[in-house]
């Protein structure tokens, strides 16, 4: 005979909710990174996914709720990746370690160039809404407290002294933030970018 479940045990969401949301997701996605967020309506993600506005809003909020839970997905898996490296590197030199963990971070990959156009579209509309961008800086806040736990766990050589796990966390994302829009195109001009601030950001933090 199971036990019953204690007071403290978070009740799992039904399995049928968990698929809806799943889909939801997987169709604004494709519609997101195809036409952009602005482009994209309720009405298409649901049509997407096949399901209707009240399966919607049982799951999400609104179509910024939608798209900023993509977000988290998607810096969760990022963060992941780099634990992942700097596991994988632990036995180099805090220097060239710290040189393949920034470029890790600052590289655009092709498959991702769609995902840095659609942050910066919604990073511009958010800044028009109090709303939005303390939606968006509370997933800032997220994302930076999540690299910073791996700092402080990780890479603790690579915390700067006197900064901060959390201050470095905050500075490195909002310097990725910022080569990942000029690099998103490609080309030589974003090589040369790329190279300059892995460079100068690694010397920083390898020092």
């Amino acid at each position: 005979m199971n036990p019953p479940p204690t007071e403290a045990a978070a009740p799992r969401p039904p399995r049928r909710r968990v698929h809806t949301r799943a889909r939801l997701l997987a169709a604004a996605s494709e519609l997101f990174l195809s036409v952009g967020f602005a482009r994209t309506s309720i009405e298409d993600v649901c049509a997407a996914a096949g399901y209707t506005r009240g399966a919607f809003y049982s799951n999400f909020a609104g179509k910024e709720d939608l798209l900023l839970a993509l977000f988290d997905d998607q810096a969760a898996r990022r963060i992941t990746e780099l634990e992942r490296l700097a596991a994988a590197c632990e036995a180099l030199a805090p220097p060239e370690r710290a040189r393949l963990l920034v470029e890790a971070l600052l590289r655009v990959e092709p498959a991702e160039s769609g995902w840095i156009l659609l942050f910066l579209e919604f990073r511009l509309v958010a800044a028009r809404s109090a709303e939005l961008a303390e939606q968006l800086a509370a997933h800032d806040r997220t994302v930076a407290r999540a690299l910073a736990d791996v700092l402080e766990r990780v890479l603790p050589e690579l915390v700067p002294a006197g900064a901060g796990a959390g201050r470095t966390a905050a500075v490195v994302l909002a310097a990725r933030e910022g080569v990942l829009a000029r690099t998103a195109a490609g080309g030589e001009a974003a090589e040369e970018l790329l190279a300059a601030t892995t460079a100068v950001l690694s010397g920083l933090l390898g020092h």
